[in-house]
């Protein structure tokens, strides 16, 4: 049986296995897929051991995204501009390295009639996970993708990095200027329940707020942004479970379908 793993520390708040086992039973793949707990020191070795086991391939998460890319033989363009990868496939040509997290997140936001094209996006954060959705996110053909950091320098360094005249970078006062069409709240202040410091000018009757955390209840973030009038909210459980199908479908080369495994994660989350 083919064998799978996901590397992260901490590991054991992963749903990964089960999201995997859900997408292989749905689609009649014989697999097996676990969790594996890495320390920093370990992490190459351990990758190399299941390698060498006859793993097939892994899917990576904090903190060992970028260590995991420089154990790369090959890299998509997508874990290229990322600058990190979350999905590796192990083949007699070595290792390759893919990043599926900005499909997951397009994805998800496609699935819920949200319009990309032609739009203003504002994502918010300039560290790895907002690095990860950017070019998928221009692939869209927004008229304008604008990030906002709490360090500008970082954000205008982020933004170099993709050469685009639609990405551009603003401070957060100046969000009180502008309104936008979609705002992504890619920043780490959901995890300690803090809010960024984004003006309420930002949201009207038609901008639709997502936030890439989840959770049995919506994001301080997000109900703020109910109560600002927000036109829709979405949390990460879909960018979750796509970037996975994504992960899967480069392994298996078989498309599963991420509307029941994700309402089936979200009858867990709220049982």
């Amino acid at each position: 049986m083919d064998k799978y793993l996901v590397f992260g520390n901490p590991i054991a708040q992963s749903k990964s296995p089960a999201i995997h086992q859900m997408f292989a039973e749905q689609t009649k793949q014989s697999m097996h897929y676990d969790k594996f707990l890495s320390n920093v020191d370990d992490f190459v070795k351990d990758i190399e051991s299941f390698q060498l086991a006859g793993g097939k391939g892994a899917n990576i998460t904090a903190p060992f995204k970028e260590q995991a890319m420089e154990m790369c033989d090959q890299l998509s363009s997508r874990a290229q501009a990322a600058g990190a990868v979350n999905t590796l496939t192990f083949s007699k040509q070595g290792i390759t390295g893919d990043n599926t997290d900005g499909v997951g997140l397009v994805n998800d936001l496609l699935a819920q009639q949200v319009v990309l094209a032609g739009t203003k996006v504002l994502l918010m954060g300039a560290g790895g996970a907002s690095r990860g959705v950017i070019l998928p996110l221009l692939a869209q053909n927004p008229e304008q993708l604008i990030i906002v950091n709490r360090t500008t320098e970082k954000a205008i360094q982020l933004a170099k990095r993709f050469d685009d005249p639609r990405l551009t970078v603003i401070n957060f006062a100046e969000t009180e200027k502008h309104s936008f069409d979609v705002i992504i709240n890619a920043t780490s202040a959901s995890l300690s329940a803090n809010l960024p410091a984004l003006s309420a000018n930002a949201i009207t009757a038609h901008t639709v707020c997502y936030d890439m955390v989840y959770g049995k209840q919506l994001s301080p973030f997000l109900i703020w942004c109910q109560q600002q009038g927000a036109k829709q909210v979405i949390d990460g459980l879909g960018m979750l479970v796509g970037q996975a199908a994504e992960s899967f479908y480069l392994w298996r080369k078989v498309n599963p379908d991420p509307l029941p495994i994700m309402q089936a994660i979200r009858n867990q989350l709220s049982a």
